[in-house]
């Protein structure tokens, strides 16, 4: 497979430096599609197999893609085996984010939520195995994720590439975590 975009998705900018003139072409995917997730596996991870194509609030479709996943590998993993799934996701996660990134001219795009799926798993290993928990743990998770509290805005600002994307969720999964762990210390 090949990482280049299609050529309808690339503006072409003339510059002019010196007595030269340059061509420079950024690709431009401000509304990928199907077709476009499917063009490379890097792609389709970062657009959670196509839950990030939601016309709205994509990243919340993202993070509730996470749940049945969640159900569905907790069944089968022992614990240190699905920190470790988690571990492999977040590095994987770096790759096709940054890769997907380029291929779109943005740094983050909207659509990307292979971010929110790692960072809510993460989430719901350390929640309470109750719906109630999770519901609460979802809302916390989106909260932080779209409100983006300090060090997260610091870190959504200053970090670029697949870290970056990658990075600023774990913050937020980081605290929602410390905000259920409070509830569970000081008000249970």
């Amino acid at each position: 497979m090949t990482t280049s975009t299609p050529p309808e998705s690339q503006e072409v900018v003339e510059q002019e430096s010196g007595p030269l003139l340059t061509t420079k072409v950024t690709p431009v995917y401000l509304t990928p599609s199907i077709k476009f997730i499917f063009q490379h596996p890097a792609f389709f991870l970062a657009f959670g197999g196509g839950s990030g194509l939601s016309p709205a609030a994509p990243g919340t479709v993202g993070t509730l893609v996470a749940f049945p996943l969640f159900w569905g590998l907790n069944q089968y993993l022992e614990p240190l085996h699905f920190l470790f799934l988690i571990y492999v996701m977040f590095f994987v996660g770096i790759w096709a984010c940054a890769l997907t990134g380029r291929a779109l001219g943005a740094h983050d795009h909207g659509g990307m939520v292979w971010d929110e799926i790692v960072a809510f798993l993460l989430v719901l290993f350390f929640t309470p195995d109750n719906l109630m928990w999770q519901a609460f743990a979802f809302l916390l998770f989106r909260l932080f994720d779209i409100y983006k509290p300090q060090p997260i805005r610091y870190y959504d600002k200053k970090l670029r590439g697949g870290f970056g994307v990658m990075f600023d969720d774990m913050l937020a999964a980081f605290y929602t975590l410390l905000c259920l762990a409070a509830w569970k210390a000081f008000v249970l």
